[in-house]
């Protein structure tokens, strides 16, 4: 149906900046990758905070957001206005640009490590333990950069009145309850989150990716831009909902334990596991209806452009190990 980037660039002569330059390669390709990663989760997480915001007080607040996540949106507006779906907006933009940015970044260069490390071949034919391998590491990185700015979000969430904003949140948590207790009290809890989150979200969607490029049997440089953003998209959607449902006891353990404070002297792990038995198994998976169509969303969103604007930096260097061949 579309004409190949090939026979586009033989046909017609597009002046080009980027084409006069050799392609970017190592801290110049890999600064690309994180920027590109920056923005699409600092973009697709901030525009969804409505939904986060909804999401966490009905994990928080059950007894009182129990009729749906509709109902929810309705009941936040109509005791605390509109403006209340907007709470957390700051430290959610801030923190997943960081995130985003160690995410992708990190996964990019950890993939190409193990590849190289093993070489082409037997990565080639290992790559889905190097997915999960290269997207763990990565993830953890970033979350040391998120947990502070996520702690901060979640206690503007569910304490309304505990300060105005980003700089004040982060300043009055920081105060009080110092860098562990304040910020890193839900490190444990994200890890457990994100880091399953990740590395269902990366791999799976490498291997939807793949399958549907080998159904379509067109290779990948022959794509147009558009086709490839509906290949994205696409397994963005199925890589999201495998791993909201994978994260989400973690992700409901992570609204409480940062909503108040810890008992002194109880540690992180203590809090979780009595939390999780309070809870029960019905009680960690409150919420996952709505959180598989928020992460399913976000996933989609980010891959789709995350590729668009690696593809506008001229950042195509990464290394491919996925066999297309049928």
């Amino acid at each position: 149906m579309f004409p190949s980037q090939n026979t586009l660039k033989q046909t017609f002569f597009v002046p080009s900046v980027a084409a006069d330059k050799p392609a970017p390669t190592g801290v110049d390709l890999y600064s690309r990758f994180a920027f590109a990663g920056a923005i699409c989760c600092a973009v697709t997480h901030g525009a969804m905070t409505p939904v986060d915001v909804v999401k966490t007080r009905m994990q928080l607040e059950p007894e009182k957001y129990n009729r749906g996540m509709i109902a929810s949106f309705r009941k936040v507006v109509a005791e605390e206005g509109a403006g209340a779906l907007l709470t957390g907006v700051g430290p959610t933009f801030a923190g997943y640009f960081l995130q985003g940015a160690f995410k992708f970044g990190g996964y990019e260069f950890w993939k190409k490590t193990f590849s190289e490390a093993v070489g082409v071949e037997k990565a080639s034919e290992n790559r889905t333990a190097i997915y999960l391998g290269a997207s763990a590491i990565a993830e953890f990185f970033a979350d040391v950069a998120l947990c502070p700015l996520e702690a901060t979000r979640i206690r503007l969430v569910s304490q309304p009145g505990f300060a105005t904003g980003l700089v004040s949140g982060f300043s009055r948590l920081l105060r009080e309850e110092g860098v562990i207790r304040g910020f890193y009290s839900g490190f444990g809890p994200i890890l457990f989150k994100q880091v399953p989150y990740t590395m269902a979200k990366f791999a799976v969607y490498e291997i939807a990716a793949e399958q549907i490029l080998r159904g379509i049997n067109t290779p990948k440089d022959q794509l147009s831009p558009s086709s490839m953003a509906v290949i994205n998209l696409s397994s963005g959607i199925i890589a999201g909902t495998a791993a909201a449902i994978i994260s989400q006891p973690a992700d409901t353990l992570l609204s409480k334990i940062n909503k108040q404070k810890g008992v002194e002297g109880q540690s992180v792990t203590s809090r979780l596991v009595s939390m999780a038995g309070q809870l029960g198994v019905k009680g960690l998976f409150v919420g996952l209806g709505p959180r598989i169509l928020m992460v399913a969303a976000l996933t989609a969103g980010q891959f789709a452009i995350y590729g668009d604007i690696k593809r506008v930096l001229g950042a195509t260097g990464g290394i491919e190990i996925a066999k297309l061949e049928k």
